[in-house]
């Protein structure tokens, strides 16, 4: 095991996305499972789709609302991980998730079809509904509502960022029976700790 002061891995990240994206798009590089504490103690996780990365961190959006969006309400602390089955590799990463600026929501939302614009605001996330045809009459009103005109994005819909604290990249070579993995861990300075080591 081998440890050093290194870049940020987030131009690990980027690298690994736009290889597995390009070689390997039956992995659908975006999907990545999240993990939250739910409000009951436990944690709970679900796949949702990466939207956007940057220097600063991993973007998705939800309707605020819904479990997840409580349970990041109670603890911010969450996990997401990429697995790229077919490219033989996993990114795990643990960090904060923050609510995205309303700005760039916005700006997101309007860049939706029109039906996921009306889904945004007919769907109760979490709730229990009695039935489709419940579901299918919001969807109408809302259609109604908006007929002919821009529709906006609800208060209760939004992006949040995962700015990350450790990020392990793992890459699976079944040739040799073993992986490798790198992990990037945050220092209070904000530098990062890099640490390669060999796995089975």
């Amino acid at each position: 095991m081998s440890t050093s002061k290194d870049h940020n891995p987030l131009e690990h990240f980027q690298k690994w996305f736009h290889e597995v994206d390009i070689s390997h798009p039956e992995d659908e590089a975006n999907a990545m499972l999240l993990s939250t504490i739910g409000i009951d103690g436990f944690p709970k996780s679900r796949i949702v789709l990466l939207k956007r990365f940057t220097w600063e961190g991993f973007i998705f959006f939800t309707n605020y609302n819904s479990e997840k969006g409580k349970a990041i309400t109670q603890n911010n602390n969450v996990s997401i991980a990429f697995n790229w089955v077919a490219a033989k590799r996993e990114v795990l990463i643990t960090g904060n998730a923050e609510k995205i600026l309303e700005n760039l929501s916005k700006g997101y939302f309007e860049s939706r079809p029109e039906g996921s614009k009306l889904s945004a605001w007919a769907s109760q996330q979490s709730e229990v509904i009695p039935s489709r045809k419940v579901l299918e009459n919001s969807l109408e009103y809302y259609e109604t509502k908006f007929k002919n005109q821009s529709i906006p994005k609800p208060a209760h819909w939004g992006g949040y960022i995962i700015k990350p604290n450790t990020m392990e990249f793992i890459e699976h070579d079944p040739l040799v029976g073993f992986g490798r993995s790198t992990k990037y861990m945050l220092q209070p300075d904000y530098s990062w700790l890099k640490r390669i080591k060999f796995i089975s």
